[in-house]
């Protein structure tokens, strides 16, 4: 394993540095570096367990298990970037559906992979679950891509 050199870290501003969370995802920063492995068809999943927003209408917390998937191009998602976005939404206001795809939105525009997929498993309130699933296309044949894990709500076994 090799060490980043400074060139594949300039121009980062969050990573080893205190950052504070930001006030909503409009004003977060997501940053990108260069894939180490350019031409290689590989997978990078990262997964929120404990993500947190707020309903619009009722400004009640809404929690949810979100699963983002994608093959990277030239850049990889810096991960305390990423961290940070995904945090900036515990005090914004948005339905299950506007947070799934503006979070797979962002990705890609920040880094424009070679495909994305998100699972936004999404825990009831008023006794509905609502799942929330997108992805930019057919998956490229020929990668490792296990299923995301995440169990459908069923309540207490």
């Amino acid at each position: 394993m090799s060490d980043p050199t400074p060139a594949a870290v300039a121009g980062l501003s969050q990573l080893g540095a205190p950052t504070p969370l930001p006030a909503n995802p409009e004003a977060a920063v997501l940053e990108r570096v260069a894939n180490p492995h350019p031409g290689r068809a590989y997978v990078v999943r990262f997964t929120c367990p404990e993500f947190t927003s707020l309903c619009p209408i009722t400004g009640q917390p809404d929690f949810a298990h979100i699963v983002l998937e994608y093959i990277p191009e030239a850049w990889i998602v810096e991960s305390k970037s990423l961290k940070l976005f995904l945090g900036a939404f515990r005090n914004h206001g948005a339905f299950h559906e506007d947070c799934t795809l503006s979070i797979a939105g962002r990705v890609a525009d920040a880094i424009a992979p070679r495909w994305l997929r998100i699972g936004g498993y999404w825990y009831p309130r008023g006794g509905l679950p609502i799942d929330v699933f997108w992805q930019s296309g057919a998956p490229p044949e020929g990668i490792f891509l296990p299923p995301q894990g995440v169990e459908p709500y069923r309540g207490r076994g």
